[in-house]
């Protein structure tokens, strides 16, 4: 698995998993914020630019970072964030493992099936992957996705970086996940968040996350679309990870 690496090793560490055909850089601003007082990982999915394995499941990537927390960081860390496929599979990961990190948030996670899109996924992509190196058709596609203009350069790289079979594997991937009953064993203070702007689904899938996980907490983000903390307001993100870490640990909750 290639991982990267920002910020102090001999700090706590915070896993943080970008959303699907993003990479590292839907951190970008947040590593700045956190890198003096922590040591940042980011594996780069399955699947996804510059990943060393093919896209074969949530369950099966969520096990491969499993793997690389047990071996290389004594198999728990301080915490983990997860945007959209990225959160699919942190949730994964906490039904795998019930305690391999304190903290955990669930950012815009799609844990309600949709069937009719997931059926649509082998048409629509095999149809316009071959737009996607086009740079007026990727541009649509960013300015759909509400991401800030100066991510445009490496959301472009990474995007013609992905093969056809694994976009579809990962799109297939996220439209069909369900939550496992072992997610109620987490032993994460988790916070779990979704856009106010978002489709009802996802919002419906954010209640469905925090029914599970008992004692967690849900908000829903008045005015902000899928993704849009954490890509387009950093700082907001980290106030929320930081209160998540200290105001809990404060007060022994």
């Amino acid at each position: 698995m290639i991982i990267k690496e920002y910020g102090n090793e001999n700090k706590e560490t915070i896993m943080l998993l970008y959303g699907g055909g993003l990479s590292w850089w839907n951190y970008k601003y947040e590593i700045e914020y956190l890198k003096n007082n922590f040591h940042i990982i980011i594996p780069i999915l399955d699947g996804h630019s510059g990943s060393d394995a093919e896209f074969i499941s949530i369950e099966e990537n969520a096990s491969r970072i499993i793997e690389y927390i047990d071996e290389h960081c004594s198999g728990h860390i301080l915490m983990m964030g997860g945007l959209s496929l990225g959160g699919q599979i942190l949730i994964e990961i906490l039904s795998q493992k019930s305690d391999i990190c304190d903290y955990a948030i669930i950012e815009s996670a799609l844990t309600i099936p949709m069937k009719v899109t997931n059926k649509m996924v082998d048409f629509s992509f095999s149809m316009f992957y071959g737009l996607i190196s086009k740079k007026w058709f990727s541009k649509l596609q960013f300015n759909s996705l509400k991401i800030r203009k100066d991510l445009f350069n490496e959301y472009y790289y990474d995007s013609c970086n992905i093969n056809k079979e694994s976009l579809i594997a990962f799109m297939k991937a996220n439209t069909k996940y369900e939550i496992k009953s072992t997610l109620k064993n987490t032993s994460a203070k988790v916070l779990i968040l979704v856009g106010g702007k978002e489709r009802a689904i996802m919002k419906a899938s954010a209640r469905k996350t925090q029914e599970i996980i008992k004692g967690s907490k849900l908000e829903i983000l008045d005015g902000y679309y899928h993704g849009e903390l954490s890509i387009n307001h950093p700082e907001q993100y980290v106030e929320k990870l930081e209160n998540l870490i200290f105001t809990t640990s404060i007060l022994g909750e």
